[in-house]
């Protein structure tokens, strides 16, 4: 039976892998900071050398996009130096790994759905430390599989679907942005994506896209929400400009999700519907 260890695993998406483990056939072993501490990079190929897996799936990084502005050597250990040891140690012993990136790999200034091919520029630390962890995990292990994600939400941890959820029920009025365009990622959805990966007979290494389909603004997100909850709150558009954060944002970071399908025949439901399903999850536990 197959080792599989998931680091980050209370994040979204480890806790969605979670819930699809229990009908597998593999060995899971889910590891957060506590049980898999990546900033301790010199005891790091210890640690994952106690469990020994045949597939590493790294869900782990330093997502608080605006803090990382201010907290560049937290990112870079994160998002870079401690991907770096796990591809190495995984190339050396004939471990499979799984790569989790982002669209903030890109500047935004495309206007058509981004290709895996396209050339990369960040615009925030959070966007260049995880294209350093990106080209890092590549050199050490070219047999390496890189998903890059975007606008992740689900009914675990914190997240826009959850917010917004909760705003428009204690609020009469809410601003979103509506100049920045992409489309969600269901983190149930892309931990199926995963589980077809690992189950495919051909592993093809590279760099694949994966989001829900849509193309949308956050402003349409909302509304979606807002829509599917039927919360009475009136949900404006603003742009960017009018909500200043501290990381600037990719104004379009749209996918491409060709090529998973066509390698993997990965199966990638519409944003709405995916909405849905998580809304309903949400409800169920409230």
């Amino acid at each position: 039976m197959s080792k599989i260890l998931v680091t980050g695993a209370n994040g979204q998406l480890g806790s969605e892998l979670r819930v699809l483990s229990k009908n597998t056939d593999f060995e899971w072993f889910f590891t957060d900071y506590q049980e898999l501490d990546l900033c301790d990079l010199e005891n790091l190929t210890l640690a994952i050398a106690k469990i020994n897996p045949q597939i590493l799936i790294n869900c782990a990084a330093h997502t608080a996009v605006d803090k990382a502005e201010s907290e560049f050597e937290l990112s870079d250990v994160l998002n870079h130096k401690a991907v770096s040891i796990m591809a190495q140690w995984s190339y050396t012993n004939s471990c499979k790994i799984i790569h989790i990136s982002t669209d903030y790999v890109f500047d935004g200034n495309s206007a058509v759905a981004l290709t895996e091919d396209e050339p990369t520029a960040p615009i925030n630390v959070y966007g260049l430390t995880k294209l350093a962890g990106e080209k890092a995990c590549q050199k050490q292990n070219p047999d390496a599989v890189i998903i890059r994600t975007s606008w992740v939400y689900s009914s675990f941890g914190n997240n826009f679907v959850k917010t917004m959820s909760r705003l428009m029920q204690e609020r009469d009025t809410l601003n979103v942005v509506n100049d920045q365009i992409g489309s969600p990622t269901y983190a149930a959805d892309l931990a199926q994506a995963i589980l077809t990966i690992i189950n495919h007979s051909n592993w093809q290494a590279g760099i694949y896209n994966f989001s829900n389909e849509g193309e949308i603004s956050w402003y349409e997100f909302a509304l979606a929400i807002q829509e599917i909850g039927n919360f009475d709150c009136e949900v404006n558009g603003i742009p960017s400009s009018a909500y200043p954060t501290p990381a600037k944002r990719p104004a379009y970071s749209l996918l491409d999700k060709t090529k998973i399908k066509n390698t993997f025949g990965v199966v990638v439901p519409d944003y709405k519907e995916s909405l849905r399903k998580c809304m309903e999850l949400l409800k169920v536990r409230s």
